[in-house]
């Protein structure tokens, strides 16, 4: 070690003043380097606490970290608080403790507090409030939206009058940034909205954004037009339902990303009910069977004046006449008839069918498809694609006849498809994923780096260079004895200054014809 020390204090005496001023330069910025350095690298990672705060909440969290004596950023405009990432649950659940964050207006914790004796009108104030509040905070938990504030209008109840035509009313105004909210995230708002409200229809929702648009002026439900939307709906889901199950088939054949289908159904719009009667001569059935019998007597009997009449009905003509000049039972003549008629009446039902047939709407009356395959370097052959079509078709369900080529409706072509290009990895996204990594191999860049430019500053450096003149003979006679340097001298020229002596006995052996000349 002593030896060293000695080493690089002669190296330093034997640098000339411009390379001691380099070397002090360089070596003082590779020290202030490292402290840089080694401070950054001990510098705490910063993560999320909470995001999209408000004013007060922002003030609360700060005022409690402050006290806490824990260090903080704020970010996005300051609705975000960036803590250090080893306390981040920690200090979530010390604030969850305190109730903070309380999020945008109040919520059903108004109902904590037991107030005695407040009014019924205030009761009813304090719900419509709690309740305006859990809906904004939950609107603002959606995707898309900074925040939200919900205003509602509840009829007031009466005991003894009601208006009906009085309802609940509710608008909501949202605050999206620069974006804009799509139509179904407008739609979901206004069906949570009237669905927490008891009474409120979804046309009864207004929604209204940042910049003073109505997002709900078209929304309203139409007879027309919400039937067309319904029917525009159920037709896109059939055709995604029937594109994607051929998609999956193809793909397990042809491999994923070898295919595209597009699929197009025509569906039933209208309700029909459908009544057909069919009657069958053959098949009759005896119904009703019926017999009518009717029999009918007559007797006619003579007085004796030789005139005939018809006997008297009743019991008189059973009694013998008297003196007077009746008739005795059996002393007179006469004839009698009797009539019998007999009717039979067979009663045949045909034999008859009803059928009461009711169509629903939306059922499918016709499928075609379009289908593109990725070529191949051998191309395939005609009966491949038929093959594959076929394939296609019996997925789909559709009908056709393969003696009638005017029937086919699913049609496949293999075309070449153009190279993809390839998605780009975010550079920023792996750079925060991977930011610790980076930290330490940055580090150590800069350490080479700088290592590096000191080692290049040394080289560049050249030792004075040692006056030949001292180890260049004396010149004299030829006839007097050349002086000869000591081995002593040597060595203490090599103790005093190596470097140039190195430098020199390097001169002097690229050029050996100087030496000998002097």
């Amino acid at each position: 070690m002593k030896s060293l020390s000695q080493q690089l204090i002669a190296i330093w005496r034997a640098l000339g003043l411009n390379q001691r001023i380099t070397i002090g330069v360089a070596a003082a910025a590779v020290l202030a380097g490292m402290i840089a350095l080694v401070a950054w690298s001990h510098r705490p990672q910063m993560q999320l606490l909470y995001g999209r705060l408000s004013d007060k909440d922002v003030s609360e969290i700060t005022s409690l970290l402050t006290e806490q004596s824990i260090q903080y950023q704020l970010g996005t405009g300051g609705t975000s608080i960036y803590v250090p990432s080893d306390q981040v649950a920690k200090i979530r659940m010390d604030l969850a403790s305190k109730g903070v964050p309380e999020g945008d207006g109040v919520g059903f914790e108004i109902f904590d507090r037991t107030n005695f004796g407040i009014s019924d009108f205030v009761q009813r104030t304090n719900y419509t409030r709690a309740l305006q509040g859990e809906l904004a905070r939950t609107i603002s938990q959606l995707h898309g939206v900074r925040s939200a504030r919900v205003m509602i209008v509840l009829p007031e109840n009466r005991l003894l009058f009601s208006d009906a035509k009085t309802k609940p009313t509710a608008s909501v105004f949202v605050d999206a940034g620069d974006g804009a909210l799509s139509q179904e995230g407008v739609n979901s708002i206004r069906f949570l909205v009237a669905n927490s409200v008891e009474g409120l229809q979804v046309d009864d929702v207004a929604v209204i954004d940042s910049g003073g648009n109505v997002l709900t002026e078209n929304m309203r439900d139409d007879g027309a037009f919400g039937a067309a939307s319904s029917q525009m709906k159920l037709k896109k889901n059939v055709e995604d339902y029937l594109s994607t199950k051929v998609q999956t088939m193809l793909d397990k054949v042809l491999g994923p990303g070898n295919a595209v289908v597009r699929v197009s159904a025509e569906l039933e719009s209208d309700a029909t009910t459908k009544t057909q009667e069919t009657y069958d001569p053959d098949g009759q059935v005896l119904r009703t069977e019926t017999t009518t019998e009717d029999t009918t007597s007559t007797t006619e009997s003579d007085n004796g004046s030789g005139s005939s009449g018809a006997a008297t009905v009743g019991a008189s003509s059973n009694v013998p006449a008297n003196g007077n000049g009746s008739t005795e039972l059996g002393k007179t003549g006469g004839k009698s008839s009797e009539q019998s008629r007999k009717d039979h009446t067979d009663n045949y039902e045909i034999n008859k069918t009803t059928v009461n047939a009711v169509r629903s709407p939306g059922s499918i009356t016709g499928v075609s498809a379009a289908v593109f395959i990725a070529s191949k370097s051998d191309p395939r052959k005609p009966e491949e694609l038929e093959a594959l079509r076929q394939m296609v078709v019996n997925a789909l369900g559709a009908k056709e006849d393969p003696a009638n080529q005017a029937t086919r409706t699913v049609t496949l072509q293999e075309v070449a498809f153009p190279g993809e290009a390839a998605v780009k990895p975010n550079v920023m996204d792996m750079a925060l994923a991977n930011s610790d990594l980076l930290r330490n191999v940055f580090a150590i860049i800069v350490a080479c780096v700088v290592l590096g430019i000191f080692m290049g500053m040394l080289k560049r450096s050249k030792p004075d260079a040692i006056p030949i003149e001292l180890l260049k003979p004396e010149p004299v006679n030829r006839a007097a004895p050349a002086p000869i340097i000591s081995a002593e001298v040597l060595n203490d020229l090599i103790r005093q200054k190596p470097a140039n002596v190195g430098a020199a006995l390097r001169g002097w052996m690229a050029n050996p014809n100087a030496v000998s000349k002097n």
